[in-house]
């Protein structure tokens, strides 16, 4: 087997051309990424369930919108939380992912990390790619590979986030943010 270049901590941002309605104009933060597969989350499908209703102890930590995220087709019954720590390391119950992400432990006491925090946001389910899969949606151009920043877990206004993360992007891909969501209309 070839040897895969980790992508944790990287954003997938789908390109226009991607036909699956699971990831219609989707931003994906890779958590896990090596040659067994892929595991992220995308950061921009809020649901209108709030966090309180399903982890009340952690509702008074999230930010907005305050409530959980859909992230992504698989084992939607099982909730992810994703934080920024900032500065070095991070509190129990809190696992560094890449920079100042990283995954929070929902079995821990909120207290242990309220201190900590500078964001945090819960995910029902991920999204899943198996050895390989993923490599092979890159090839066919499905998906745009760009580096994250730590606001993008927390972004207030998540439903822009796809066009801001092509935006800020010092290529051509930041022309690609103007893409209409309907190009026959065009």
């Amino acid at each position: 087997m070839t040897e895969v270049s980790s992508l944790t901590g990287r954003l997938l941002v789908a390109t226009p051309a991607l036909s699956d309605p699971n990831f219609d104009r989707a931003v994906v933060l890779l958590l896990d990424h090596d040659e067994e597969g892929s595991l992220g989350v995308v950061l921009n499908r809020p649901t209108p369930v709030g966090v309180g209703d399903i982890l009340a102890s952690w509702a008074a930590l999230t930010g907005e919108p305050d409530v959980v995220f859909q992230g992504g087709p698989v084992s939607l019954d099982a909730a992810l939380g994703v934080a920024v720590i900032p500065g070095g390391e991070g509190p129990p119950g809190w696992r560094r992912v890449h920079g100042a992400i990283g995954l929070v432990d929902l079995d821990a006491p909120p207290e242990l990390l309220a201190a900590a925090l500078g964001s945090l946001r819960i995910f029902a389910g991920y999204a899943g790619w198996g050895p390989g899969q993923l490599e092979t949606e890159l090839k066919d151009g499905a998906w745009y590979v760009v580096e994250s920043e730590p606001g993008d877990v927390s972004s207030p206004r998540p439903e822009n986030l796809w066009r801001a993360v092509l935006r800020r992007q010092r290529s051509e891909l930041a022309m690609i943010a103007t893409y209409p969501d309907d190009p026959s209309l065009n």
